[in-house]
């Protein structure tokens, strides 16, 4: 354990002062996208089964949670297929514009992870540069051999920040797109409903 704590350390001095923002930025990423992620796994009632959805929508008062409440909304005062279609509208605007959002301000940190290590690379390349137009000797080869790791490192940092965390946003931009196909379903069978009694009537 204490030889792996050695080495996180001595590859951390060896990355430069990059690697401050770096570990910033990754606690920010890691934090928004688990939190948006958690937020989505709460709200899985976009997940339920299509026949029970149905019954739901036929029979409001069978309906539980939040797709209760939002049953409830769509169809409570509703006469025509108009008004439906605007509280679905009402209902759309009330979940998707927030989480497309913070899926947005994710999607900028992960983009700023590996170009925040590409900035290390010019850094650490400058540094390469810069020892070998000033030093003679062995001490030439100290400060191009520390150039060059800091390039390194800080590019293998940000790489491993934003890869896992590219993984992630997929999976939370896939939870939006079954939210928002959930409630284009729930949509349609509320104007079928309608449809049915209109002609009923």
């Amino acid at each position: 354990m204490e030889g792996i704590v050695q080495e996180t350390l001595e590859l951390w001095i060896a990355g430069g002062a990059l690697m401050v923002p770096l570990a910033i930025l990754g606690g920010v990423i890691y934090f928004a996208i688990f939190e948006l992620y958690l937020y989505m796994k709460k709200k899985k009632f976009y997940m339920m089964d299509a026949n029970e959805l149905g019954h739901w929508i036929d029979v409001p008062k069978d309906a539980k949670g939040d797709v209760a409440e939002i049953i409830h909304y769509t169809q409570d005062g509703v006469k025509d297929m108009d008004g439906a279609r605007a509280r679905f509208e009402e209902v759309r605007v009330s979940h998707l514009p927030v989480l497309q959002r913070r899926l947005y301000f994710c999607n900028i940190l992960v983009g700023a992870a590996p170009l925040t290590g590409l900035l290390g690379t010019v850094m650490g390349m400058l540094g390469t540069f810069f020892g070998l137009s000033v030093s003679t000797g062995g001490n030439t080869i100290d400060l191009v051999a520390g150039g060059i790791s800091e390039a390194l490192i800080t590019t293998q940092t940000g790489l491993v920040l934003a890869i896992p965390a590219y993984v992630m946003m997929t999976v939370v931009k896939k939870q939006i797109g079954e939210l928002d196909s959930f409630f284009n379903r729930m949509e349609i069978l509320t104007i079928l409903k309608l449809e049915k009694n209109n002609l009923a009537k």
